[in-house]
């Protein structure tokens, strides 16, 4: 059975989705954008930046959901600009303890808001 999961420290859904669902001992969360869920608005400075608040807006989803940064086994980061690479994976590496989860990251033409970059992940609890 899936539930779904929802978190006001988390910008809300920007379409016809969901912040998160989870099914049995995993979680699958919708890409999160640098956005405040205070504002609604994106947090100021660029990549670094956005990356921080992304990861701060995962938290709180998986927090929500009993989940934690530990229980992270894949990523897809999406970044606006290749070339920002190394600044959103100094913040990316600082995020995780231990063994990293599996990662893609791919460039693509436009994000939602025109966001810099946007991160989702699948966690599981073992």
């Amino acid at each position: 059975m899936k539930k779904v999961i929802s978190t006001t420290q988390a910008p809300a859904a920007i379409g016809p989705y969901n912040q998160a669902i989870q099914v049995g001992n995993m979680l699958f969360m919708s890409g999160q954008l640098g956005i405040d869920p205070a504002t609604g608005d994106f947090v100021a400075g660029a990549v670094k930046e956005q990356t921080i608040q992304s990861f701060k807006n995962m938290q709180a989803i998986l927090a929500e959901s009993g989940f934690t940064m530990d229980d992270v086994v894949k990523t897809t980061v999406f970044l606006a600009d290749m070339s920002t690479f190394a600044d959103m994976n100094e913040i990316y590496a600082a995020q995780f303890t231990g063994a990293f989860p599996a990662r893609s990251a791919v460039a693509v033409k436009t994000l939602p808001k025109n966001g810099l970059v946007e991160i989702e992940v699948i966690a599981v609890k073992a």
